[in-house]
């Protein structure tokens, strides 16, 4: 990518396209969602090298996903705690200064995934709370409406009775990150899907119709090239 262009402070991505990758492919369930996650790593590490990427977000299992059998949900449960163990172990074996370049969020209902899950997730984010300068957050169990929905009654608890937007975005489960200037879908579907419905009201669209897994690092660049050119007035003229 030209170094000059501008590029989005946050993106976030859709990685839509795993079951049909499976399919197109002759693969397993757990072989494609494990190919889903080795591609997050890479979109990570080719972000890393681009000049005014700060944060990176991945939607990575929604409200919705909860509906699925539990043999997929028990496959996908499984991949969560061994994604998180490995890189647990992984980032204790890195040197000091690449363990400080990213911090780890993740957002979402995380009551509802198993005590293992939500453990690991808690022991991450704790680790890497001081590191930056990039920040890369997983949405897990994440569902705009419910997002919101929690937001309205956590207010409600703390007896506010007057919000205005600033307030409202401090009770999102997103509260302190920007909103996404940037929102890539592979897979070809034009929609959000309950993505960050308050946050995404001036963000930029990207669709891609590769299936996630077979996303390349010149999709990635050639979204960016295409947003460095659109006209950003946010309703100003």
């Amino acid at each position: 990518m030209d170094g000059e262009a501008r590029a989005p402070r946050h993106i976030v991505f859709i990685p839509d396209g795993l079951r049909r990758w499976a399919k197109k492919n002759n693969k397993g369930f757990r072989e494609s969602y494990d190919a889903g996650i080795r591609k997050s790593g890479d979109i990570v590490k080719w972000l890393s090298e681009v000049k005014g990427v700060e944060v990176v977000s991945f939607w990575a299992f929604s409200t919705e996903n909860f509906n699925r059998s539990d043999e997929e949900k028990g496959i996908l449960f499984s991949l969560f705690n061994e994604f998180l163990t490995k890189g647990m172990d992984e980032y204790t074996k890195q040197n000091d200064e690449r363990k400080k370049k990213a911090k780890i969020n993740f957002f979402g209902s995380f009551e509802r995934f198993p005590q293992g899950i939500q453990d690991e997730i808690r022991k991450v984010m704790e680790l890497t709370k001081g590191n930056g300068p990039y920040t890369v957050n997983f949405l897990m169990g994440y569902g705009g409406r419910q997002e919101i929905l929690d937001a309205v009654n956590r207010i409600i608890k703390d007896g506010i009775t007057s919000v205005d937007e600033k307030t409202f975005s401090s009770y999102l489960y997103t509260a302190g990150l920007p909103d996404p200037d940037l929102i890539v879908r592979t897979s070809g579907e034009k929609r959000l899907s309950g993505l960050m419905p308050w946050q995404s009201v001036y963000s930029e669209f990207h669709f891609i119709d590769k299936l996630w897994p077979e996303l390349e690092e010149k999709d990635v660049m050639e979204a960016i090239q295409e947003y460095s050119k659109r006209e950003r007035r946010f309703g100003k003229k």
